[in-house]
């Protein structure tokens, strides 16, 4: 398996957008939480968070490159097939079933990093450790919030995983906490 510092080197490597890089570390630390709550490998679950969209600037384009052409540098790096599989799993338009626990937690952690992180934007503290459960489910509803975070991902999501969602939104808003300052949401900048 590789390390981290691999990991986050092919990160950067790929991914010159702040804010991308920011998601990758928030889904990172959401599957690091969920592989030890499972007890899986917390390693492998992390790396698997931090590149799932690592390809995603460079190859955004249809027919959906972005996790193809990822996949084939990662298999030639030598990542595991299942970090593999997981990474190709959470964009629905492979059609690959999500039968691993690894890959419904990264998809269940996806998009609502995204969102979580986005609700903690625009608090008046810009600090991620004041979101609440209930802030986040009222912005769900709000259709013109975040706009580009799927709904239906988010709820599908923690269906798939087998979490209750209001569960499942304060276990990775408490996952997101502990990386608070990479976010750049840990109140730091509106100071």
């Amino acid at each position: 398996m590789k390390t981290r510092e691999e990991a986050l080197a092919l990160l950067h490597e790929y991914t010159q957008s702040e804010s991308l890089r920011r998601h990758a570390y928030a889904v990172e630390a959401a599957m690091r939480a969920y592989a030890e709550k499972f007890g899986e490998d917390v390693e492998k679950w992390g790396i698997t968070g931090l590149l799932h969209d690592f390809d995603y600037e460079r190859y955004p384009g249809m027919p959906h490159e972005h996790t193809i052409v990822g996949a084939r540098i990662l298999r030639e790096l030598g990542y595991p097939e299942d970090v593999i599989y997981a990474i190709q799993a959470h964009a629905d338009y492979n059609h690959l079933p999500r039968n691993t626990r690894m890959a419904q937690a990264l998809y269940a952690c996806d998009e609502l990093c995204g969102f979580i992180m986005a609700v903690a934007m625009v608090r008046p503290t810009r600090n991620i450790a004041d979101v609440e459960v209930k802030s986040v489910k009222k912005k769900l509803k709000d259709k013109a919030f975040a706009k580009g975070v799927n709904r239906e991902d988010v709820y599908r999501g923690a269906e798939e995983l087998g979490v209750d969602l209001d569960e499942h939104i304060r276990f990775v808003t408490e996952a997101l906490t502990r990386v608070a300052s990479a976010l750049g949401l840990d109140g730091a900048e509106s100071a």
